[in-house]
């Protein structure tokens, strides 16, 4: 076995950890609102979480992984790269699951790859449309969550308005079991395909497995198993939690009653099947946030606690550069231990 399928498979278990942390840390995404209203225990919720990010496969294409491994310039793309991105992101994610912020993993693997790649290449190495559209997204997938929350919440006050409250809750109870499960389902459906692409960039930078990517068409596309092992390790990830992150998802940004949970997760998920339908990599957590402050914000706006809302959001903000930087001094380290760059 060659030194560089030693060093392959090493990147390949990495990339793994960062999917189970990925799974973990964005936990909350998937079952904040559905904890948080009582419809579900924690136990209860994860397992729904997990069972739904894993079956995400038989769903969605592949689009959101083919995106992440065209972010660089191939000729930048290098195993030491793709580690010193994955480094940056998992203590990215490490950092703000101990501070208990909801901030995106998928912005930190982004930011991660960017940081090693313009140390290698400078910043002609990136590809600018790539990161246009992820910047784009940043903006419209929280502000779509938050319309649709918002607009799907007024709907069901004018359809339901008249009626009891314990009632309402009751079927919508029943309800946030399927919104709940839709939102894991696209949390699996795009989250996944991030680790796929950077899997997928790491085989396509080793000579010897180059193949088992690249098609007779000489088109790059993402095995199967590639595909099974990253919504198994995400599965995994959401079975074990993120406790810290769940009480201020669910419970710090506003308080949501079933019919609340029910509007933010249904919002949730038509943001994240349209974004993965369009190949485009988005922040789930972005996502869900501003689904639960539309919904929340609807009876009145100070039912959102707004300075915890900001937070969150000067968190996002500080995303790319920091999981940048980290990577950025992960790979001159690797370079100045004498790892080949």
């Amino acid at each position: 076995m060659t030194p560089e399928i030693v060093a392959l498979g090493a990147l390949i278990l990495l990339a793994l950890a960062f999917d189970y942390i990925n799974g973990f840390h964005d936990a909350a995404n998937s079952i904040a609102t559905v904890v948080s209203t009582r419809v579900l225990s924690p136990r209860a919720a994860v397992i729904l979480a997990a069972a739904f990010n894993f079956i995400a496969f038989l769903v969605f294409e592949t689009k959101v992984a083919g995106s992440i491994a065209k972010g660089v310039d191939e000729s930048v793309v290098s195993l030491t790269v793709i580690g010193a991105a994955l480094v940056g992101a998992i203590i990215w994610d490490l950092l703000t699951w101990w501070w208990a912020l909801p901030t995106s993993s998928s912005h930190a693997l982004i930011g991660g790859l960017a940081g090693a790649a313009i140390v290698k290449g400078g910043f002609g190495a990136l590809h600018s449309g790539f990161f246009l559209k992820v910047a784009l997204f940043i903006l419209i997938s929280p502000l779509l969550g938050m319309i649709l929350g918002s607009l799907v919440m007024r709907l069901l006050m004018f359809l339901f308005g008249g009626r009891s409250p314990r009632g309402v809750d009751r079927n919508f109870r029943r309800l946030q079991l399927v919104s709940a499960a839709l939102y894991s389902l696209g949390h699996g459906g795009n989250d996944a395909q991030k680790t796929m692409g950077i899997i997928v960039a790491g085989l396509f930078a080793t000579e010897a497995t180059r193949h088992l990517v690249v098609g007779a068409d000489g088109a790059t596309h993402v095995p199967l198993w590639v595909v099974l092992i990253c919504h198994a390790a995400m599965g995994l990830g959401t079975l074990s939690g993120g406790w810290r992150i769940v009480r201020t998802m669910g419970m710090r940004i506003t308080k949501l009653a079933p019919v609340g949970g029910f509007c933010a997760e249904t919002s949730g998920a038509a943001t994240l099947f349209f974004a993965t339908a369009l190949g485009v990599p988005v922040s789930t957590t972005h996502t869900i946030t501003g689904a639960i402050v539309g919904t929340g914000s609807v009876r009145k706006l100070s039912a959102v606690r707004w300075g915890v809302a900001g937070r969150i959001v000067w968190a996002w903000v500080l995303t790319v550069p920091g999981a940048a930087a980290i990577s950025a001094v992960t790979f001159i380290l690797a370079r100045l231990f004498g790892i080949p760059g």
